[in-house]
């Protein structure tokens, strides 16, 4: 983390509660493959999954909102530990109401991470709101953080360290790790 976060981000950061991501571009890097039987294929990065287990440590829930529907996203939710998917979602922002009325949680509580135009009406009612460094322009400029990584290539493990840095909990995390 390299970037320097002004007063109003880092009270926004400190205050998240829950994670909510989009799939493709953001936890992918975009590209869908399938073959000639129709199996899909999707690249996932290892890092950005190691970043979500490390923040669903330390209680910050996890949630997947996308608008296609897969076999493959599920299975990597599962890989994680992600129990709520909204898979063939037509409105995403249908779905954050239903998230915060459920967990009886408030929109200031929540980051959300996304990559393209849809995703700008959920980034209007999150507390944080975060743009993959390769998204469309609209997001960028709706966003109020841009990744330095771009989608399925570390965005989300760079996410997931400033949020546990600005909240005081990577130093816990990371002394799982070290050897004496």
């Amino acid at each position: 983390m390299n970037k320097l976060f002004d007063e109003e981000l880092v009270k926004k950061i400190k205050s998240i509660t829950f994670l909510i991501l989009d799939v493709d571009g953001v936890l992918t890097d975009g590209k869908i493959i399938i073959d000639d039987l129709g199996n899909e294929t999707k690249h996932f990065n290892v890092r950005d999954g190691h970043g979500l287990k490390m923040l669903m440590r330390t209680g910050i829930q996890v949630v997947l909102i996308t608008g296609r529907t897969s076999k493959v996203v599920e299975h990597r939710a599962r890989e994680l530990g992600i129990k709520e998917i909204y898979q063939g979602s037509k409105n995403k922002v249908e779905n954050l109401e239903e998230i915060l009325r459920k967990k009886k949680v408030s929109g200031e509580q929540v980051a959300y991470v996304g990559d393209d135009i849809v995703d700008i009406p959920v980034f209007r009612r999150v507390g944080f709101s975060v743009a993959v460094e390769d998204a469309s322009e609209y997001a960028k400029e709706s966003a109020d953080y841009i990744t330095e990584r771009k989608g399925g290539q570390g965005a989300v493990r760079e996410l997931c360290e400033i949020i546990l840095k600005i909240q005081g909990k990577w130093d816990d995390i990371v002394s799982r790790y070290e050897i004496n």
